[in-house]
């Protein structure tokens, strides 16, 4: 068991931060110093804005081209067609691709599936590649039959849990939902999707940590960070008892426009959750999502900044560069390799 010392936090402290989290744009922008914020802000956007006073708290007070703010705050932009963004470029709702193995259950890749455990989340990213998924078809009541087609499919050997955000279940939904799992024999490993351990620290509770220690099968947590100002004191702590409760710890950034594209964040990003226990995983470039075309950035500037990264990181703090295709056996990569000088 995980002393509970572990952890600085209440089992409902994350829970009463959530309930109080910023859902209108104005009183976050009042929040930051920023009342007269000069962009065209989408004040009653379908697609809701959603930001923990934690992940507030890292914003720039005053600064309206803060990182973290552009990440949640919903503009006027996002409601214009843009040619080639869709509401589904990845093809999960397509019955061409038949992605879907049952309500809640996604399988893309051989050998593994995804299971979509709750379709809230405690931040809404406007860069969201499911930010227009039919979450009502997805509901957890619907985990028996998913679970019925992974314990008669012995050729699944791995669970990956999504979201939404897994991590937004309870300590004891979810401990109920991983014994289920664990239960499945020709289940070898849990890997865990969320962006909690981020904008959220406090959900590294007692409970979870003992939940996640107990497993049968190994956990790995992917954690999803964007910016080296995304980590903080707190980050540190929820992860540092996540590795004391023996959960294998890794980052996944999405490449966006004034967000990160610049090799010197980039870089501190990777050092940074290093320094915090955390190895960069992949470095997605930005899915053509409807409504986040101002997040885009080109192949061409991609492999450029990752070369730059390659070039002053050690290859074990270099994130893969990767975009996902419809139909693909595996993520893409995306950066392009260099070829070796002639040695004389």
């Amino acid at each position: 068991m995980i002393p509970p010392n572990q952890t600085p936090w209440q089992s409902d402290a994350w829970q009463k931060l959530l309930q109080n989290a910023f859902r209108q744009p104005q009183v976050l922008l009042d929040y930051l110093g920023l009342e007269h914020h000069n962009h065209a802000i989408d004040h009653q956007p379908d697609f809701k804005m959603l930001v923990p006073e934690p992940f507030a708290q890292r914003m720039q007070h005053g600064d309206a081209a803060d990182p973290l703010l552009l990440q949640v705050l919903p503009i006027m932009r996002e409601r214009e067609h843009v040619e080639g963004f869709s509401p589904d470029p990845l093809m999960e709702t397509d019955p061409t691709f038949a992605f879907q193995r049952a309500p809640t259950l996604i399988q893309k890749y051989q050998g593994r599936v995804l299971l979509i455990a709750t379709p809230g989340c405690a931040v809404n990213c406007r860069y969201c590649f499911r930010r227009h998924f039919p979450y009502q078809e997805h509901r957890p009541a619907a985990h028996s039959e998913a679970l019925t087609v992974i314990r008669n499919d012995a050729a699944v050997h791995e669970v990956i849990l999504s979201g939404g955000d897994p991590l937004l279940l309870s300590d004891k939904a979810l401990a109920e939902l991983l014994d289920q799992i664990n239960g499945i024999g020709h289940i070898k490993r849990i890997r865990v999707h969320s962006r909690l351990p981020i904008v959220l620290p406090q959900r590294v509770t007692t409970e979870l940590l003992s939940t996640l220690h107990n497993s049968r099968c190994p956990i790995t947590l992917v954690v999803h960070s964007n910016h080296p100002q995304e980590l903080d004191e707190q980050t540190h702590a929820a992860f540092t008892a996540l590795r004391s409760a023996g959960v294998h710890l890794l980052n996944q950034s999405v490449l966006l426009h004034r967000v990160n594209d610049d090799a010197d964040t980039l870089c501190r990003l990777s050092e940074k959750l290093f320094d915090q226990g955390v190895m960069p995983y992949y470095l997605h470039m930005p899915d053509a999502v409807a409504g986040t075309d101002h997040f885009f950035v080109s192949d061409q500037s991609g492999r450029q900044l990752h070369e730059k990264m390659r070039q002053r990181l050690p290859g074990y703090l270099l994130p893969r560069l990767v975009r996902e295709e419809p139909g693909k056996v595996a993520k893409s990569p995306v950066a392009e390799t260099i070829p070796l000088r002639n040695q004389s």
